[in-house]
């Protein structure tokens, strides 16, 4: 019989190979889908002010209320997956959002809006925790960063093919935004690509469920063989002293050392989401309170979106030279320069730039952080985990728009962007003096049982007795 560090062996000797990338194929729309409707009521919100008569603290209600459904999404759809499986989880979170995502463009004012949104941030944020739970554990552990960079900047294009859209349709006239809300709704199409997916065999294995991990490994390294030719040699992890991984209860995220990681991450995404979304959800708003009109205001932010999916490949090259913990923090110092940039610019050229370089560093902090948030957490919580750290950032944001509304009412729009600066230094600082380093991050399925061997790893290069 294989125990969990068997195949995990087997998983991560694999080279990429034709059915990894239907893995990042499906992933990729996914997140598409997911960035394109993040940014959906942005690009709609200035148009909707004028034909509901929505004030600022209106926008920021709205904007707040979809991240309290995140924050319900993440935690409980997180918590779901880690009990019926990550594809079920997958396909759920992926069809709630699709089907509310569609009814927002039938919203007849503020309160409808604010319940329809609530709904499809569920739906949003349950699969995005899912499909990056599912990309750690399906995909060889030396390739997920690449992996991880390669789905980000599909699901990039979702932003700038947004903001194209939203700068066509939304001027067409009063009711222009609602066609802007039925893209989310084409997510639908890509549950056919998630349903072929097989289901995570760690995930299997932490269940107890043996024989079935032991089948879809053996049919996922037929099918890489079959592409690749003659897989590497396995490792005779069997050999090795020590039991097999543990099924941990939900309350472990609580105790002891693991209860210092949940809050260390979860710390990082809410200051992360604070400064992420303060700058994303807010530029085009803001822009037209400078004097700019709605389609001018819409044209800027989709030239600058052009930076995100270039900006998501960042993430590989700069993970390979820095690692995921350096890395992730000189992305949010950059992020907090170019911000401050952005908000004292003088002219469109500047704001454009400035802006462009924003987009990209946010994405590029984005691929690197989906990846690396799922891996601080063992395999039987990994998706509560994430999960709940990934909710709490959401629920933080809760408050994020108000508190742009407030700064922006109270001081000016330079105040904003000084804001948005000081939330990305502070990531910077938790990442970087308090974030675990590789090798425990490596070791968080075998922290609490006989170790396993390792070695060191290299991006592009077989990982071997290595569990996580």
């Amino acid at each position: 019989m294989n125990t969990f560090s068997q195949i995990s062996a087997r998983l991560d000797r694999l080279p990429l190979a034709r059915f990894h990338y239907q893995v990042i194929v499906a992933l990729g729309f996914v997140f598409f889908f997911e960035f394109a409707d993040l940014n959906t009521f942005a690009y709609a919100a200035p148009q909707m002010r004028l034909q509901f008569g929505m004030s600022i603290d209106s926008v920021a209600w709205i904007t707040s209320v979809t991240f309290l459904g995140m924050f319900v999404g993440a935690a409980f759809g997180g918590r779901f997956a880690d009990v019926a499986g990550r594809r079920k989880g997958l396909v759920i979170g992926l069809g709630v959002f699709s089907i509310f995502s569609l009814f927002n463009a039938i919203a007849w004012d503020v309160p409808s809006l604010l319940v329809i949104r609530f709904l499809t941030g569920i739906g949003l944020s349950a699969m995005t925790v899912c499909a990056n739970t599912y990309l750690v554990e399906i995909m060889p552990a030396s390739y997920r960063g690449k992996a991880q960079s390669i789905v980000s900047f599909v699901g990039h294009l979702g932003i700038p093919a947004m903001a194209f859209m939203a700068s066509v349709l939304v001027p067409l006239g009063d009711n222009g935004w609602r066609f802007v809300f039925l893209v989310g709704g084409i997510g639908l199409v890509a549950l056919p690509l998630v349903f072929r997916l097989p289901e995570s065999p760690r995930w299997l294995m932490i269940q107890g469920r043996h024989a079935k991990a032991t089948t879809i490994t053996e049919a996922i390294e037929a099918k890489v063989a079959a592409t690749t030719g003659p897989l590497p040699a396995l490792q005779a992890v069997d050999a090795l002293p020590g039991h097999d991984v543990v099924k941990l209860p939900y309350r472990a995220l609580f105790q002891g050392a693991m209860a210092k990681r949940t809050m260390l991450v979860a710390a990082l995404w809410i200051f992360t989401t604070l400064g992420y979304y303060g700058f994303l959800s807010w530029v085009p708003t803001l822009l037209a309170t400078q004097g700019i009109s709605v389609v001018k205001s819409l044209f800027y932010t989709m030239l600058m979106t052009l930076g995100a999916a270039p900006g998501a490949l960042l993430a590989w090259p700069i993970s390979n030279w820095l690692g995921r913990r350096k890395g992730i923090a000189l992305v949010c110092v950059l992020t907090a320069v170019f911000g401050v940039f952005f908000g004292f610019a003088s002219s469109p050229v500047l704001v454009v730039l400035f802006g462009f370089c924003v987009s990209a560093l946010l994405m590029a902090f984005g691929a690197q952080m989906y990846l690396y948030s799922p891996e601080l957490f063992p395999t039987s919580l990994r998706n509560s985990g994430n999960g709940l750290s990934y909710g709490l950032g959401r629920l933080a944001n809760v408050v994020g728009p108000l508190i742009i509304a407030g700064i922006f009412n109270s001081f000016n729009y330079q105040a904003v962007f000084v804001y948005i600066a000081g939330c990305w230094l502070l990531s910077a600082a938790i990442v970087l003096f308090f974030a675990p380093k590789q090798s425990e991050v490596d070791a968080v399925d075998t922290a609490d049982t006989a170790p396993v061997q390792r070695v060191p790893v290299t991006e592009g290069a077989p990982r071997r007795g290595v569990a996580v």
